[in-house]
Parts: C-alpha cells; structure tokens; sequence
C-alpha cells in the first residue's frame, strides 16, 4: 500500500485534487481489529478548477492514472484497486478533520472513527453497521463529537438500530 499511498499523493502534488484521506473498511482498520476488505476507498476533494456548476469532473484524475488498469470502478493502483469518491458535506467534513499519519513513512490522512461511524451509518449496508459495533466496541470514541456530527448530517436515529 505504501507505493499506492505515493501515487495518491501525486495527485495531490499535482493539484488535481485539493485535498484526501481514507475511508471505508481500509480506514477503519487504523482503529479495529484486521477484517475483510477489498479495495481501499478515497475521499476526496476535487480542485475548484475541475467543477463545473455541480458537476465534477474526474477525468483530470483518470488521465493522470492512464497507466494503471481499472477494474468497474476502480483504478489497479500498484496492485492495490482505488476507488476515488468526490466529497461534499460530511465526507468533506470528515477530510477536513482526518487524522494525518504515515504509513511506512509515506504521509497520508485517514478519517476519524467519529466519521467513519457517520459514513458507515449514512451508507446503511449491513457490513457498515457492523464495522461501526466493531469500532464503539473497540475505539476510543469521543461521543460527544460523534452525536455533534450525526445531529448534524440527520444520522442521529440510525445509530439506535444498531445492536446494543
């Protein structure tokens, strides 16, 4: 995943996206215990200069990556499949606040457990509802921030679905 990480930031460097963090399952592995996931899924905000209106164009992003293989909606980064998701509201949010690190020396930012939970509930898919018990069970979750930010994005009543 490292060189994948580098690649990433290469776009970055290039500004052809603003800023990004991971998500999904691979993001919620910096906090729980190993689960199954297959691709790594990045969040990202696009450069202003690639939004049309309320269009966003992700070509930039795809021509840039030309020389790797896609595979339905991911690009085969370094063996790793990528799947690049524009952000706006509370996926921007939860970019905005990701908690910067580096994996294998290479920098990167992955977002908090707070938002994953958010994500994950948004999402609403069976395997989402049980990363988010896996990460109450096993995070340390600022509860606080977490209902600040459910409130916020109307998410608040789908956290009492979840098992108790």
């Amino acid at each position: 995943m490292k060189k994948t990480l580098q690649v990433i930031n290469q776009l970055k460097e290039k500004k052809l996206i603003e800023d990004y963090a991971i998500g999904g399952g691979i993001g919620a592995l910096f906090y729980i215990e190993p689960i199954l996931t297959y691709d790594l899924d990045v969040f990202i905000l696009v450069s202003p200069r690639f939004k049309k209106g309320d269009l966003i164009l992700l070509s930039p992003i795809y021509d840039y990556l030309k020389k790797y293989p896609r595979q339905r909606e991911h690009i085969i980064i370094e063996g790793i499949p990528v799947q690049f998701i524009p952000a706006n509201g509370l996926e921007a949010e939860a970019i905005k606040t990701a908690k910067e690190i580096k994996y294998r020396g290479v920098k990167t930012k992955v977002i908090r457990a707070e938002y994953l939970i958010a994500l994950f509930l948004k999402s609403g898919r069976r395997k989402d509802k049980e990363k988010v018990n896996m990460l109450l069970e096993q995070t340390k979750i600022d509860k606080r921030k977490l209902k600040k930010i459910l409130e916020n994005y109307s998410l608040k009543g789908k956290l009492k679905v979840l098992k108790p």
